[in-house]
């Protein structure tokens, strides 16, 4: 008895969709290109030089995802910023080693492939890598049936970047009396979602209407900020190094917030003290802290609670950094300095 032949349509996987979103993907990708690109989208792998500027190049590379943010993209049906969440969190963490982002690959995970959706993600997604000078050099569709909701779908990403082995940042040079500089988060970002979405649930129908002068919805789904290319203008400008202070350390304030990140980024026995009210808390930041209950060391701890990245410079270079970082666009907030741990933690925000 023959039976009727099942093609990998018929198993949920449409070839045809995938390659109308292969050719919706180039002309975006195409705009991210810059110097090194050998061979991008299309092919099995992607070419990529370091450019030749570099005397003694070291790769730093990283990766993330957007998380349960997600959820709110699917059930307010908003995709075209989950993509520049995604480039963000990878390419600000390569950034903390004082490395320039070269280049960026995305993973796009689906159960039924939704062309329109698929290119409005991967759209943010080379809209962030062109905010950022890197490339989006490659990537991966993934349209995998019964493995996800109708409607949902994954995002993961990968950066890599260089830095002279000469001006790695790692830390070490942190000393007593260094300044702390924070630069101003575009909102939540990308990190403790799965307490914001708790909120929105608590709040029910008595959500506001807008928080910071933005809709409700658009203010909490406002993508990462993109710190790359004004960082690293700062960072050419004020160097650390034997002949001049500047710039020694970075800290992007992911999961764990302001209490959790900056210890990353301190030699032992040194803390961070941070001056309680030296940057305002924005009407989002208190919606969610009066919506959730929690004080704030809880704040602090979950969300980036204002402050997206910190800045550690030596305090001679602190107000000229400061100012060369305002002209580029960011605020710029001193929030505290460096001092001897003692028995404390080595964060302090008092």
């Amino acid at each position: 008895m023959s039976q009727t032949p099942l093609s990998y349509k018929d198993a949920g996987v449409d070839i045809v969709a995938g390659d109308a979103l292969v050719e919706r993907i180039k002309p975006l990708a195409k705009k991210t290109m810059r110097e090194g690109v050998l061979a991008g989208i299309g092919g099995f792998g992607a070419l990529f030089e370091v450019p030749k500027r570099y005397k003694e190049p070291v790769l730093v590379s990283g990766t993330d995802g957007v998380g349960t943010k997600l959820k709110l993209a699917f059930e307010w049906n908003m995709h075209d910023t989950v993509g520049i969440d995604l480039v963000a969190m990878s390419v600000n963490d390569v950034l903390v080693q004082g490395a320039e982002p070269l280049f960026f690959l995305d993973y796009f995970a689906c159960g039924k492939l939704d062309v329109d959706i698929a290119a409005a993600v991967v759209g943010g997604i080379a809209k962030g890598c062109e905010l950022s000078g890197c490339a989006l050099i490659g990537g991966e569709t993934a349209e995998m049936p019964g493995m996800y909701p109708a409607g949902e779908y994954d995002l993961a990403g990968f950066a890599v970047g260089a830095v002279e082995k000469s001006k790695i940042l790692t830390g070490q040079n942190v000393t007593v009396g260094d300044v702390v500089l924070g630069l101003a988060s575009s909102g939540v970002h990308s990190n403790g979602f799965s307490l914001v979405r708790k909120c929105i649930e608590r709040a029910g129908s008595n959500a506001p209407a807008t928080l910071d002068g933005k809709p409700f919805k658009l203010a909490l789904m406002e993508p990462t900020r993109l710190y790359v290319l004004n960082v690293l203008a700062a960072l050419a400008k004020h160097p650390d190094t034997p002949d001049t202070s500047g710039i020694k350390a970075l800290a992007h304030i992911t999961g764990g917030g302001l209490l959790e990140n900056i210890p990353r980024v301190l030699p032992d026995g040194l803390a961070a003290h941070l001056t309680e009210g030296s940057w305002p808390q924005t009407e989002l930041f208190a919606w969610l802290q009066a919506t959730a209950g929690i004080d704030d060391n809880e704040m602090n701890r979950t969300f980036n609670n204002g402050i997206g990245m910190v800045v550690v410079v030596d305090a001679t270079a602190a107000e000229n950094c400061a100012a060369t970082l305002r002209a580029a666009g960011e605020q710029v907030y001193t929030i505290g300095r460096i001092a001897a741990q003692g028995d404390g933690a080595q964060v302090v925000v008092a």
